[in-house]
């Protein structure tokens, strides 16, 4: 343990009386389900008409549906350093012109980041990272460098470690070739296969995530499961293989739900549904250059790439029964937010010194009290792209996620009224001066706060 995170433990000690058992006790469980690459509009209860998501759709109906809910970037690997540090990328060195960490990357998530397995950890809580990583694979940056008490799952995305000769297009195929990539799974870090069988990663997974909730239900416990799909090359067990109207995809995302159903019934079985918060959610927006393949953003403009809101708003769905009560909130909220909420929950010490960008959700989720209004910014890379707030969003910047669209620098910057024109159609910046100076101080202020790390991924 490092000398700054034994002076967490410590404090944390001092805090509560010195009393870790007791507080173990009334210390609540965090599970984090994450998606690759699924669209806000690929759930039933997210208004999907051809993919059918069940388990999901009850997760939703018993617990809290955000219509505002936002990843922590437009692509993998920012947005997956962005939920477990509870800071913007380019805070911890995790955004870069190069936008995603490669098998040839030198870098990864830097040992001084405090992950929030690292500060749960330090709070007396067992600890498992399930599904894909995709923060670095060099020692200091691995899961269980990172707070982790076990990992199962890829390194990487799965259309990673092509094998040559692999014929282009492959990955967004609906017919993908089971051994076209050479991607390893690794357990604890040792890898137990090469290539992966990809379509047995989702119930694999969701072996590992059960028998861990299973094996911790006498102690406050952290998962989180990260799932490879809806990521391209798409695959799917037999069970599911074939049966969705939505094709390959479809099969992912079904297969996907029964996974999620899989998670919660193990909770209730064990007793900790009530003490144990479940948050779903997607790394990013959908990956539409892949067609059939990739998913939809529903009514929300571009997807996976982009700084649009198709690219960042995610499905978002918080389910604890008997302390979350069943309801749909358009309050704006984010994968930020998800550490300093865990931290309340376990009543453990934010970190010292360290600049979180999110802030505890409690008092909306067990309460129903409204979040202070609080910006937020769009990144695209280590760039700024645009920035939220309240209905209000401006753009400095657009790109599309994919393809060959030059970068479009707006002056003035673009205005769009979300709650008016979630798909950003209509631009009202002349009618609305007074909204953009208000935006373009929060930016000022932001940026003077924001102290880029050395680049992990170029």
């Amino acid at each position: 343990m490092s000398p700054f995170r034994h002076a967490c433990l410590f404090a944390f000690t001092v805090l509560f009386g010195g009393l870790p058992i007791a507080a173990a006790e009334s210390q609540s469980n965090i599970v984090v389900i994450y998606a690759d690459d699924l669209g806000y509009g690929d759930l039933g209860c997210y208004g999907s008409p051809v993919i059918r998501t069940p388990n999901l759709d009850r997760m939703a109906a018993e617990g809290l549906r955000f219509t505002d809910f936002y990843s922590g970037a437009e692509v993998c690997t920012p947005s997956r350093a962005a939920l477990l540090t509870g800071r913007y990328a380019l805070r911890s060195g995790m955004a870069a012109a190069r936008r995603v960490l490669f098998p040839d990357s030198k870098g990864g998530l830097p040992p001084a980041e405090v992950t929030l397995a690292e500060a749960l950890k330090d709070a007396g809580y067992a600890t498992a990272h399930v599904g894909k990583w995709h923060l670095g694979i060099h020692p200091g940056s691995r899961p269980l460098d990172q707070g982790f008490d076990r990992s199962y799952g890829l390194p990487y995305s799965n259309d990673m470690d092509k094998k040559p000769g692999l014929p282009q297009g492959s990955s967004g195929s609906p017919n993908p070739p089971a051994d076209g990539w050479n991607v390893p799974l690794l357990h604890n870090g040792k890898i137990i296969e090469q290539p992966a069988n990809q379509s047995t990663l989702t119930r694999r997974y969701t072996e590992q995530a059960v028998a861990f909730i299973r094996e911790h239900g006498q102690r406050p416990f952290f998962l989180y499961f990260a799932h490879t799909f809806p990521h391209v090359p798409l695959f799917a067990s037999p069970a599911f293989k074939g049966k969705s109207r939505a094709g390959i995809y479809g099969d992912a995302v079904a297969e996907l739900d029964w996974s999620v159903g899989e998670v919660l019934a193990t909770l209730r079985k064990e007793g900790l549904a009530e003490n144990t918060l479940v948050i779903f959610a997607s790394d990013n927006g959908p990956w539409l250059t892949m067609r059939d393949q990739g998913g939809s953003a529903g009514l929300l403009r571009d997807g996976k790439g982009s700084t649009w809101e198709g690219g960042m708003r995610v499905p978002g769905i918080a389910w604890m029964p008997g302390r979350i009560q069943p309801g749909v909130t358009s309050e704006m909220a984010s994968v930020l937010d998800l550490y300093p909420t865990a931290l309340v929950l376990a009543q453990a010490p934010q970190p010292d010194k360290l600049a979180l960008d999110g802030i505890d959700l409690g008092p909306l989720l067990f309460h129903r009290q409204p979040l202070p209004e609080r910006p937020f910014f769009y990144y695209r890379g280590n760039e700024l792209f645009a920035c939220r707030v309240g209905e209000w969003k401006a753009h400095f910047r657009t790109q599309t996620g994919y393809g060959q669209a030059p970068l479009e620098v707006h002056e003035p910057p673009l205005l769009f009224h979300l709650g008016r024109d979630p798909s950003e159609k209509r631009d009202v910046a002349a009618a609305h001066p007074d909204v953009f100076e208000r935006i373009s101080r929060l930016v000022t202020a932001h940026r003077a706060t924001v102290v880029p790390a050395p680049p992990q991924l170029n």
